[in-house]
């Protein structure tokens, strides 16, 4: 990169949660949100790391989310389902506080669920995802988002981008992990073109009109298509129920209707599994960690990679060597220092 500077994770994450203190954070909101943009700047996820500041800081100055919202697990039975308030804030603390609950439940009863209600969602989904396989669970996260994606053979936004995830625990490895929309791309992705002046590959968008586009600003203010066709279609319809209806929170087209823009992060609900591979698989043969390895082993020996490996490559780059910012992101955080939540619109 060239004029970069390099900054260890721990320098990186001073210097985003002071930004987050500044615009009003309390603790618990800005050092889960802190958390997950370093590692996505650390991992060279750019569309989920320091880019994500002023979205996030966006969203409070409008008053759409709480940067001193508290979390809480309201009074419920023990049983394989795990209820979290996020309060009106960012899912990440909510997270962090319901993780515990999750894996103690998980390994009493096989499965468990994280539900996760009125929060708003941020940045990527596989660090939640790591968080549980680092407890030796395999995980599945979903959550809806606001509509911005036509159904197939649709010609306006309705479902969400619609994230989902999954992770494998692996001994001694990184584990398996696979973090994607279910559009095309992430918004994310699109606005990074727009910032570039690129244009889109062919078949991730329609202008206002329906009509295929490669124009980012006739993208953004049309619709994404879903991956796939209509397999990405159905599986973004899925989310909707299972990460909005089924946990009584809100659905894209609701959560669009609440927010008023595609401008800011949505708020809605997060649905997150958590399983023990050792309770599925017990009384059967094999251990299912082993097995496991040979289906991944198997799939690199035809010389296939397995999803994440460059992620975990560019993990081990940035912490031996620190994480690599240019002269303006360096410049943008000291400005967001400066200003807070006056530096954004």
């Amino acid at each position: 990169m060239t004029d970069s500077r390099l900054l260890t994770t721990g320098e990186l994450s001073e210097r985003v949660e002071a930004i987050f203190r500044k615009a009003g954070f309390n603790a618990a909101q800005a050092g889960a949100v802190t958390r997950v943009i370093v590692a996505g700047e650390r991992d060279a996820c750019k569309s989920h790391g320091i880019y994500r500041i002023e979205g996030a800081l966006r969203t409070v100055k409008a008053g759409k989310v709480r940067p001193d919202a508290e979390p809480e697990v309201p009074p419920q039975n023990a049983s394989a389902i795990v209820k979290v308030n996020a309060k009106g804030g960012f899912a990440n603390p909510a997270f962090e506080l319901g993780l515990p609950l999750l894996v103690e439940r998980a390994r009493t009863y096989g499965l468990a669920a994280l539900v996760i209600n009125d929060c708003t969602h941020f940045s990527a989904l596989w660090p939640e995802v790591e968080a549980v396989t680092e407890q030796g669970l395999a995980a599945l996260v979903m959550c809806p988002s606001y509509s911005a994606v036509a159904p197939t053979g649709g010609n306006k936004p309705l479902l969400g981008t619609n994230p989902f995830g999954f992770g494998w625990p692996r001994r001694g490895k990184p584990p398996y992990v696979f973090d994607f929309a279910t559009s095309v791309a992430a918004r994310g992705e699109i606005e990074l073109h727009r910032r570039a002046g690129k244009p889109l590959p062919e078949g991730w968008a329609i202008d206002a009109d329906g009509r295929p586009t490669t124009d980012p600003s006739a993208a953004l203010a049309g619709a994404m298509l879903p991956f796939g066709g209509h397999k990405g279609s159905a599986i973004g319809t899925m989310i909707e129920l299972l990460a909005g209806i089924m946990i009584g929170d809100l659905t894209s087209p609701e959560a669009l209707e609440a927010l008023g823009t595609t401008t800011l992060a949505p708020a809605h609900g997060e649905l997150v599994l958590a399983f023990s591979p050792e309770k599925f698989a017990a009384g059967r043969s094999g251990d299912p960690f082993a097995r496991a390895e040979i289906l991944f082993e198997t799939i690199v020996g035809q010389g296939a990679r397995l999803p994440s490996q460059r992620r975990f490559a560019a993990r081990a780059k940035s912490q031996a060597e620190g994480v690599a910012l240019s002269a303006a992101e360096v410049a943008q955080l000291d400005r967001l220092l400066a200003l807070g939540v006056d530096a954004v619109d």
